[in-house]
This record gives structure tokens, C-alpha cells and sequence, in this order.
């Protein structure tokens, strides 16, 4: 970033320093960034001669031969830095390895290091990116759902402290993300489901004509890896048809253009009114609040589904609204309660968003579906009350509202 515009003003007891920086990223659609033919990236480090790729490990299982290959074909060299990075260890000390990993292969002041992976990894890596030298640059490269519609589009890093979701961070917006849903072919059912709640989440209360896709095609969707791979759910065959391909590109297409909509005009978050912040309001405490956390998307969805029961008995939605958005959320297997989601949490989480929200609760509901309201005034008895509504709600959906692969370890190989 560059200064854009400063100005200093003195008289005999003051000093008054203004001062603007520049924020300048650019989101650029790739297919097959590891592509030799593609010279995106290389185009990137060919000045330098060389490139540090800080790779989330289960990336660099699947990508890290063709990404060496990729650097080789342009005569770069290449050191890699695996990225071993949950939410339990998303956290400062996992900052601190990577800021080692950038001593010991001497970055220079404004070389960028290459972060390839999904949101977690990306998170954790920007934030050393923004502590490192107080400001160092970087380029993106997400790799999951919720890193390409979501986590990159933002300029928000940070990392967990204790039970706090991302406590620490920064506002350290990457030069350059290089958007390749290719990678979506390789990702695991439970994280293209993790995506999807982003998606829900931008439609349902900003965008009626992507969540109308998201209905429509969903399940197809989920099983297809929006259209890359064929699949099956529910006992559903579906096939990576390019007419489904067509239709991913447009839903994701216009959840990153809503995205950087809304959050252009307020990239520090300076107006605590936030159309995005659907599904954000209880769900920071609850995605850390079991032994073994949630993923992200099912706290989020939790939240979300709490939040549309309760818009619709505040009259924002009516039953019917309400109850396609919980149907949707279902289908594709996302989270609609937990037990978790208790009185005492509702409560100890509504102080803690209080107080991140400058004493306003701001809860961001659908009104109607694809608009958004924000309610100041809900008690704990009516978030109570809605809860009661809400359970009674979801116990005649399948699974009683649970999700599957709702935790962060249900994914991984036994």
C-alpha cells in the first residue's frame, strides 16, 4: 500500500497528522494456475528468480509436484513451507512458524510469498503476512469453496486466541488472488458443503436470484463439486453436466461480485452494520464452544437457521420463506441446531458480540429473502423463545437439524 494523500497541520500545542493509504487487490479468474501454459503466477516471481509457497499440507499432497513443475518450466526456484493448520491450530503460535519460515528464506522487504490453501490456511498466513515487517505482501491462491467465494474476496486475516474465533488480526489485503475452481475437484464433500453456507449466506440475505439457484440445484451442486466431478447424494446420482457448470459459475460469479459489493465501501469494517455478518452473530462462540470444534459453514448455518425462525416470527419473512431456506439448508446436509446451542451460550455470546459491535447487537436477518434488517432489540427471553420455536421447527426435518461431518475431525480418514 502507498500513501495516497497526507497532510500535517502544527501550532504551538498540537500536532495533527491525517493521512490515506491506498488498498489495491485485483481477483483474477485462472484455469489451471499450475498450468505451464499459464504464466499468471510466473509473471509474479520471474523478477525475484524465486518463490516461497507457504501450502496447506493436504494441498501440497495433491498439487505440490505440479506447482514445482510449474516454477521449473519458468526457471523459478522454489522452496515450499507446508501448512499444517485446523481450527485448533489456528492460532499465534502457528503465526510464528511461518514468520520463522520467512527469516530463514531471507524474504526481502516487499518480495510475496505465495499462500496456496483454503480459509483457515490463508487466514492464518496473511495475518504473518501483516505482522512480518509490520506489513509484507502477498499473493493468494485459495483452494476451497469457502477460500474462493469467501476468505479471499475479504481482506480480514487473523488467527483464534484461546475460545475466541479470531480475536487477533488485521485488515492485509493480498496484491493479487488467483481464483482456479479446478480445485474443487479434489476437495472433500464436507468442505464443498462448508462453502455452500457462505453462499447461502450472501443470498439469503442479499442476492434472491443466487439463492434461487442454490435451491433449485443444490444437491446436484454438493455432489457434483459444482460441476467437476460426477457424484452422488442421498443416494442420488448426479452428473457434471456443462450446462451444471454453467449454472456454478454464475452462483459463484455473483456471490464474490455481492461480496465485494458490500464490503468495499467498508473494508475496515467501520460501519458495524454488515449484510455478510448474516450468521455471525452467535456463531463465533459456538464454532469453538465443543471439545472438538464445528466447521465454520455448520456454525454458521446454525446461526443463520436460528436467525430466519427468528425473522420470521419478528414478521420480516413469512413461514413459507422461512421454511424453504431451512429446507435448503438441510438438503446439502448443513447444520440447523445443536445442542450446544443452548440459553447460557445465547447469552455469553450475545455479550460477546456486544461488545465487538460497539454495544448493538446488529443481528442480520433475511427481509425479505435476498434483503436484509438488522435487529438492536431482541431479548434474551425472545432469543429463547425463538429457540423453542426453532427446535420444534428442525426435529421434523432429517437428522432433527443435525448436519453431516458437522466437526472438524468427522472428515478425516480413521
Amino acid at each position: 500500500m502507498a500513501i495516497v494523500e497526507s497532510s500535517l497541520t502544527a501550532d504551538a500545542t498540537t500536532f495533527h497528522v491525517e493521512a490515506y493509504e491506498k488498498i489495491d487487490y485485483t481477483l483474477t479468474y485462472v484455469d489451471g494456475v499450475f498450468d505451464p501454459a499459464n504464466t499468471h503466477l510466473a509473471d509474479i516471481y520471474r523478477p525475484w528468480g524465486r518463490c516461497l509457497m507457504v501450502i496447506d499440507d493436504v494441498v501440497d499432497d495433491l498439487y505440490g509436484e505440479r506447482a514445482q513443475a510449474y516454477f521449473a518450466a519458468h526457471d523459478i526456484a522454489l522452496t515450499t513451507y507446508r501448512l499444517v493448520v485446523d481450527e485448533t491450530t489456528k492460532a499465534w503460535t502457528t503465526v510464528e512458524g511461518i514468520v520463522d519460515a520467512f527469516t530463514v528464506f531471507g524474504l526481502v522487504r516487499k518480495e510475496q510469498p505465495l499462500i496456496v490453501g483454503g480459509g483457515l490456511g490463508t487466514d492464518v498466513a496473511g495475518f504473518a503476512c501483516a505482522a512480518f515487517r509490520r506489513s509484507t505482501p502477498y499473493v493468494r491462491i485459495p483452494t476451497t469453496l469457502i477460500g474462493l467465494i469467501d476468505a479471499s474476496v475479504s481482506i480480514k486475516v487473523g488467527v483464534n486466541h484461546r475460545k475466541y474465533k479470531n480475536r487477533l488480526g488485521a485488515y492485509h489485503a493480498s496484491s493479487t488472488v488467483l481464483l482456479d475452481f479446478g480445485f474443487l475437484a479434489t476437495l472433500p464433500v464436507d468442505q464443498v458443503r462448508n462453502g455452500m453456507a457462505e453462499i447461502i449466506k450472501i443470498s439469503t440475505v442479499g442476492d434472491k436470484r443466487t439463492f434461487d439457484l442454490m435451491d433449485a440445484h443444490g444437491e446436484a451442486l454438493l455432489a457434483t463439486h459444482f460441476g467437476h466431478v460426477d457424484g452422488e447424494v442421498d443416494g442420488q446420482w448426479h452428473a457434471a453436466s456443462a450446462d451444471l457448470r454453467d449454472t456454478a459459475h454464475e452462483i459463484t460469479y455473483r456471490a464474490i461480485q455481492r461480496m465485494l459489493e458490500l464490503e468495499v465501501p467498508n473494508l475496515h469494517e467501520l460501519d458495524l452494520d454488515r449484510v455478510i455478518a448474516f450468521g455471525h452473530t452467535w456463531s463465533p462462540t459456538l464454532e469453538l464452544a465443543p471439545a472438538v470444534p464445528f466447521f465454520h459453514g455448520h456454525a454458521i448455518c446454525i446461526d443463520m437457521a436460528l436467525s430466519t425462525t427468528l425473522a420470521e416470527q419478528r414478521g420480516h419473512i413469512d413461514a413459507t420463506e422461512r421454511d424453504r431456506v431451512l429446507s435448503l439448508m438441510s438438503r446439502i446436509g448443513l447444520s440447523l441446531d445443536s445442542e450446544h446451542l443452548t440459553p447460557e451460550l445465547l447469552e455469553r455470546s450475545t455479550a460477546a458480540i456486544l461488545q465487538t459491535r460497539d454495544g448493538r447487537l446488529r443481528a442480520a436477518v433475511p427481509a425479505p429473502v435476498g434483503e436484509c434488517a438488522f435487529l438492536d432489540d431482541v431479548t434474551l427471553d425472545e432469543l429463547v423463545s425463538a429457540l423453542d420455536k426453532h427446535r420444534t421447527l428442525v426435529a421434523e426435518l432429517p437428522r432433527g437439524g443435525a448436519g453431516v461431518q458437522a466437526f472438524v475431525d468427522e472428515g478425516l480418514p480413521a
